[in-house]
This record gives structure tokens, C-alpha cells and sequence, in this order.
């Protein structure tokens, strides 16, 4: 089950959205898989424990937690039944509206004052109220709103980016938000903790996943054309380093994806079965 909130006007230039997922799980612990996108998450967990793999061993994360950029896939762990509220930032955004200095991405835990809303956010989880919920969250960081501060120069090279679907050169946008390509490198370093490439390089993965979940019969040539990637072999060869799959084996397993509009892909899978 999952729902998209809308974020409130005021919000937008750095929240993109907000969403709740109900994931039923068998008895047994069993694994789901993160896909890469162009965003950063803020996730709240609630039910059963949400684990991770280190070493081998499964570490239960704390909520909430962050998912920063990834470069590959990542696989949870968890059994029964498992709910989830996520925070959709995007990644030059999510630092400052949590008020901490710039990380890498993958998966990070981290202390905040947000974390005092779980055990009503717990409450309202579990008699139902999801609405409720999401309007906690969404009240919590409209409060906080007005502390981060405004970079006009971020704001306007992500949107050029996300208008061209990654495929704008980085000279053009630095030119779209007014500022030299080693001024905007640094800002973007700064508060992403990635360069203007690597998140042009997401966005333009994404919109491929997306398409492939949506139409696995796609024209991989067209879209190649379409997303400004140099050829067809280029896009698998992008696809595969971030998914470790081609397009076309992720196309044929897109049944299995749980599908809606820019989000993170969850793929589903028991530990007895193929990956």
C-alpha cells in the first residue's frame, strides 16, 4: 500500500513530497530492495523492526533514518508487517532542513530533534490515522522552515536540472542559476555532499526506471536520444552501474516493482528465493 501526500506550498523548494507505505511481510525475515534515485529520504519505520545488512549480520536502524544518494541498490530486512512515513528531500536541500553538515549518501543515521514525533507518529500509525500522521510531519517542518537558509543558486540549478532531466551540461546549469561552474561545484559539494554531474547522472537513471517500470517494452535507443545520454550502450552501461542490472532484465522483473510516480522502487523478495 502506498500513498503520496502532496507538500504544502512552502515546502516545495525543498520537500518534494511525503508518502506512507504498509509492506506485509511473512513470518520469516525477508529482504526488500532500494533502487537509486535522484532524491534524498527521510524515513520513519513503525511495526516490525527495519534492519540493515553489515558484515553479514542484521543491524536494526533506528527512526528515523536518512537514504542518501545511492550509487546501487540496497537491501532491508524486515518480517510481519512493516509501515514506513518517508520525507522525499531533494539532495541539495536535505541537510540544511535538518540542520547538519553534508554526508555522503547510502544509508546514515543520524541524531535530531525530529526523532521526538515517533512515539506519537507510533500512535497514530497504529490505530489508523495516517493522515494524521503525515500532517504531524509536515506541521513539524513547517515550523522549521524558516531556519534554512534560502540559496537562490542551488534552487535554480536543481530546477534546470530536473526541467532537462539531467541532460543539461553543467556549463549550461551554472549559467541558468547565475553563477560560475567552480562556484556552483562548491555550493553543490557543500550541501549535497555530490557534484552537479553525479546528480544529473541520477536523474537521468531515474527517469529510465521509471519509464521501464511504467512501459518495459520501451525503445531503449529512443530513450537513450530522448535523456541525452551518448548512445544506447552508454544508458545500459549507466543503468548497470547504479540498478546492477540491464535495462532490459530490470524491464522484464518490473512486475515486481511497486510502481508510483517518482519514488523509491521497493522490490520484494524472500530470502529463499531469486534475487
Amino acid at each position: 500500500m502506498h500513498q503520496e501526500f502532496e507538500s504544502p506550498q512552502e515546502l516545495r523548494d525543498t520537500i518534494k513530497c511525503f508518502w506512507y507505505d504498509r509492506i506485509e511481510f511473512g513470518e520469516q525475515e525477508s529482504a526488500f530492495e532500494v533502487v537509486p534515485d535522484s532524491y534524498a529520504e527521510i524515513i520513519f519505520h513503525f511495526g516490525n523492526t527495519c534492519s540493515i545488512s553489515y558484515n553479514g549480520d542484521l543491524q536494526a536502524l533506528p527512526s528515523p533514518f536518512m537514504i542518501g544518494l545511492l550509487n546501487q541498490p540496497v537491501h532491508f530486512f524486515s518480517k510481519n508487517n512493516l509501515q514506513i512515513i518517508g520525507i522525499r528531500c531533494f539532495p541539495w536541500t536535505v541537510f540544511d532542513l535538518l540542520g547538519l553538515e553534508s554526508g555522503k549518501g547510502g544509508v546514515q543515521e543520524f541524531e535530531h530533534p525530529l526523532a521526538q514525533l515517533q512515539p506519537k507518529l507510533d500512535k497514530l500509525i497504529q490505530s489508523g490515522n495516517i493522515e494524521e500522521a503525515i500532517a504531524e510531519v509536515k506541521q513539524y517542518f513547517l515550523n522549521t522552515h524558516s531556519q534554512i537558509p534560502n540559496n537562490s543558486t542551488l534552487l535554480k540549478a536543481g530546477s534546470a536540472m530536473r526541467e532537462t532531466n539531467g541532460s543539461m551540461p553543467v556549463s549550461e546549469v551554472a549559467d541558468a542559476a547565475h553563477a560560475t561552474i567552480r562556484t556552483l561545484e562548491r555550493k553543490f559539494k557543500q550541501s549535497s555532499g555530490y557534484t552537479v554531474k553525479d546528480v544529473s547522472a541520477l536523474i537521468r537513471f531515474e527517469q529510465v526506471r521509471n519509464e521501464l517500470l511504467l512501459n518495459p517494452n520501451a525503445n531503449l535507443a529512443s530513450l537513450a536520444h530522448d535523456l541525452g545520454y551518448t548512445d544506447q550502450s552508454h544508458l545500459s552501461r549507466e543503468f548497470k552501474r547504479y540498478s546492477g542490472t540491464t535495462p532490459s532484465a530490470f524491464a522484464r522483473n518490473s512486475k515486481k516493482q511497486i510502481i508510483s510516480d517518482n519514488f523509491i522502487a521497493f522490490v520484494q523478495r524472500n530470502n529463499d528465493s531469486e534475487s
